[in-house]
């Protein structure tokens, strides 16, 4: 079975941090409510209230992607790996922060080993737009560690002397591998490409003390890696930037590399105006629209659009897609690594 292009309803989330940002469908959320984040591809358990997106339009309107991987696996993953429970590894979200989110950690392989409830979530953050003084917090400094982050928040002093603070700018990718103590800093927006979980550990919530956002410090502190260990996020680059990134070109397509990691990479891809082949193996390729007014298409001429910030999903199966940019336009392709031993039916 060969599957069309996919592009799928927004999930809206509200969150204490959020902005304006986001069009809020007539009825669908409180006037009041800031809406933090934009869920433009997921499949998470039923556990996670609408945390499943449905397909928009074609042919497949009204059809969940957990649906569609549950009854076409081969079609929809290929040789790409499910999660446990059966559901599309990654979720792409878009996040608007108005404020300081809060100093968190993510389960690691070796937490989830032993908390089977938990997932592992690593993520990427792809920087759509920065105030003039963003920044972001991405791991612990030399020497800090889960004790001295504790004591730390035990004694309400130095808990930001222990992190590493980033300033960011539009275009840059930051690469937050889970065990990682991080922050994403106000006036920022972001696209989030992760692995399929929604468990977070807040570690310390810039004492808003909101009773709807508890800390989680016995989980965290399990979690955090030390600024010490060689697997530390501070032994690597702290981010990539596109400006700074050669290119590979060909065809009309400028590519920069962004991210590389065992559970995605993440490409930035300048096109001419024109039409572009999007070349895919054996695993799905996922789409997000930067800039311009772009279709998708494939070979039974199926088509949905392609603007900023939507993110179409081209299925294994999918038959010679392409993308028609009626002038010059900007996509991030993100690509999933495909799982030994597995054949695309």
């Amino acid at each position: 079975m060969r599957l069309p292009p996919l592009r799928f309803q927004p999930i809206l989330k509200p969150r204490a941090w959020g902005g304006d940002h986001f069009d809020r469908p007539a009825g669908a959320l409180d006037a009041d409510q800031s809406i933090g984040e934009s869920w433009t591809l997921a499949d998470l358990p039923t556990s996670v209230a609408d945390g499943r997106s449905v397909v928009e339009s074609g042919p497949l309107a009204g059809h969940s992607l957990h649906d569609l991987v549950e009854s076409n696996p081969d079609a929809v993953l290929g040789t790409a790996a499910p999660t446990v429970a059966g559901g599309f590894p990654l979720l792409v979200k878009i996040l608007d922060a108005a404020k300081n989110l809060s100093v968190q950690v993510h389960p690691t392989p070796r937490y989830v080993e032993d908390h089977p409830d938990a997932a592992v979530k690593t993520e990427s953050w792809f920087v759509l737009e920065a105030g003039p003084d963003a920044f972001i917090y991405r791991g612990l400094r030399p020497g800090a560690d889960a004790d001295s982050l504790r004591r730390a928040i035990a004694s309400g002093d130095g808990i930001l002397d222990l992190l590493v603070k980033i300033p960011v700018a539009a275009g840059d990718c930051i690469h937050l591998p889970s065990g990682t103590c991080h922050a994403l800093g106000a006036d920022v927006r972001v696209i989030e490409v992760q692995t399929a979980s929604d468990t977070t550990f807040r570690v310390w919530d810039w004492d808003r003390n909101d009773p709807d956002r508890p800390l989680h410090l016995d989980a965290a502190m399990a979690c955090i890696t030390p600024g010490d260990s060689p697997s530390s996020p501070t032994a690597s680059a702290p981010l990539t930037r596109r400006s700074e990134t050669p290119a590979v070109e060909a065809h009309g397509v400028r590519r920069r590399r962004l991210c590389t990691a065992g559970e995605f990479t993440i490409d930035h891809l300048d096109l001419d105006a024109g039409t572009h082949a999007v070349t895919i193996g054996s695993t799905p390729v996922i789409l997000v629209g930067l800039e311009g007014d772009l279709s998708v298409v494939d070979a039974e001429d199926r088509r949905t659009r392609l603007v900023p910030e939507d993110t179409v999903l081209l299925p294994a199966s999918c038959n010679a897609p392409r993308i028609e940019c009626e002038s010059p336009g900007r996509v991030l392709q993100v690509e999933i690594p495909a799982k030994p031993g597995v054949r695309l039916a």
